[in-house]
Order: C-alpha cells, then sequence, then structure tokens
C-alpha cells in the first residue's frame, strides 16, 4: 500500500502542474454547458404535464457533468500506459516489487482527481453567481452536501475500476480505440450524461439501473439536486459498494490471466 500510496502522490503533483490545459477545458465545459441547458430550456418550454425532473434540476446536473467531468468521462484516458501495453514496455512494470493493478489504479484514480481538482472549483463558484435559469443551485442541506460528496468519491472509485478494463483489454486486442470507442459511447449514454436518467423512456431506465455506469455519474448528481432523496440515497450506497467489489475482482482476475499470456519481444 506504501507503494501505491507513493504513485498517487507523485501522479497527483503531476496532474496540478497542467493549469492552461485546464483553463482550456474550463472555458470549453462553460461553452457546451450553455449549449445543452438552451437546448432543454426549448424543449422544457413546451407544456409538460408532469416533468420527470424539473428544469432546475436539470440546469444543476448539467453543471455538475461539466465541474466533473474528470470523475465521469470514460474517454479520459492515460495513453502512457497504453503505450507500455502496445510497444513491449510493460516489462519493466512488471519487474516493479507490487501489484501491476494497484499501481494503474492509483495512477488513473490520481490523474482523475487532480484533473478535476483544477476545473471544478471554477466552474461551480461561476455557475452558483450566474442569474436564472443557468444558477447552479446548493444542495437542499447539509445531509444532501455530504452524501452527495460520499456518493460521487464511490461513483469515481467505480468509474476507476471500469477504466480499468479498457486498458486490460489492451492486452488481448493490442489496440485501444474499440475498447474506448465501446466503453466510452455506451459508458457515457448510461450513465446519463447525455439524456439525464429520469428523461429516458421506462423499458431504458431498467438496463440502465440494472448496470454501473449510472452510480458514477446521474446517481450523485441526482443526490446534489434533491431529486433522489436521502433515505434512497443511503439505501443505494451499499449498491455502489458492490459494484465496486465485483469491478475490482473482475479486474484483477482478467489482469491476473492477461499477464500470463503477455509476451514481450525485443531485439
Amino acid at each position: 500500500m506504501r507503494a501505491f500510496y507513493s504513485v498517487f502522490r507523485l501522479k497527483l503533483a503531476t496532474g496540478f502542474q497542467y493549469r492552461s490545459a485546464a483553463l482550456a477545458g474550463i472555458a470549453t465545459q462553460f461553452f457546451w454547458g450553455f449549449i445543452i441547458i438552451m437546448v432543454y430550456q426549448a424543449f422544457y418550454s413546451q407544456p409538460l404535464a408532469d416533468p420527470p425532473i424539473s428544469l432546475t434540476q436539470v440546469v444543476t446536473y448539467i453543471w455538475l457533468q461539466q465541474a466533473f467531468l474528470a470523475f465521469i468521462a470514460l474517454w479520459f484516458r492515460d495513453n502512457e500506459l497504453f503505450q507500455l501495453i502496445t510497444t513491449g514496455n510493460i516489462a519493466y512494470e512488471l519487474c516493479r516489487p507490487s501489484g501491476l493493478y494497484g499501481l494503474w489504479y492509483a495512477k488513473l484514480l490520481a490523474q482523475r482527481l487532480s484533473n478535476a481538482a483544477l476545473r471544478c472549483f471554477p466552474i461551480l463558484t461561476v455557475a452558483l453567481l450566474l442569474p436564472s435559469p443557468y444558477r447552479l443551485t446548493l444542495p437542499h442541506d447539509t445531509t444532501t452536501a455530504l452524501l452527495f460528496l460520499i456518493v460521487l468519491v464511490l461513483g469515481l472509485l467505480i468509474l476507476v475500476a471500469v477504466s480499468m478494463l479498457i486498458y486490460i483489454s489492451t492486452f488481448i486486442t493490442m489496440s485501444p480505440a474499440g475498447s474506448l470507442l465501446m466503453f466510452g459511447v455506451a459508458g457515457e449514454f448510461l450513465a446519463g450524461m447525455i439524456v439525464p436518467v429520469p428523461l429516458m423512456p421506462s423499458w431504458l431506465q431498467t438496463i440502465v439501473y440494472a448496470l454501473p455506469f449510472r452510480l458514477a455519474a446521474d446517481f450523485p448528481f441526482r443526490v446534489y439536486s434533491g431529486h433522489i432523496p436521502p433515505a434512497e440515497a443511503l439505501a443505494t450506497i451499499p449498491v455502489q459498494l458492490l459494484w465496486l467489489t465485483a469491478l475490482l475482482m473482475i479486474g484483477k482476475f482478467a489482469m491476473g490471466k492477461a499477464l500470463r499470456r503477455v509476451v514481450v519481444q525485443g531485439g
């Protein structure tokens, strides 16, 4: 664990160096945030008998998406790890006296944390000061805010475990493009990043609730906005823990199988 913690700290410190990239990302995310909110404004301008989620909650949902994009985007990747696999330099990683799965998990976790830390605070601060209907609302109470932080962190751990499967699959395909496309497109949609889950048809919601993707994005954001009450949030936390445990076990097993078959060429 000491080795994993050291890697985590080093990767976190490295990630904080990319401030210019973070500023460019903030500008991009504000642009997309306003565009998406305008689309939903037009949608809600039509008479709806009983909307499953209010416009205010949708606006909050969108700003949280933009602020914590690094927490929830499966296409967010570490090209260095892909190069280690595809070039054969994985041999150097295998010489380390520590488990490869835990080492990479710590790297990816630190990368996402540092990226989100540089972007989320400016986005959230400005979004709180915007005029209605573009304003981000605060949580209803302290309990809701605390629950949001807990489920957001658990969702991040789940997403990193899912993203580890992308890197493990590259041992077999030797190309990350297919896995990134498949996981990125499907995961983004099923997490509610394209359309909020409450606005999906009921048959599709059944599929979404059976998979772990929504637990990283849709679930925390709806807890924050109050669309999911605290009692339901507390009841869903054990589901997050079960999915996290299952994904970690699957990932470690798949990593072990892949490493037993890995072949490194050299000259």
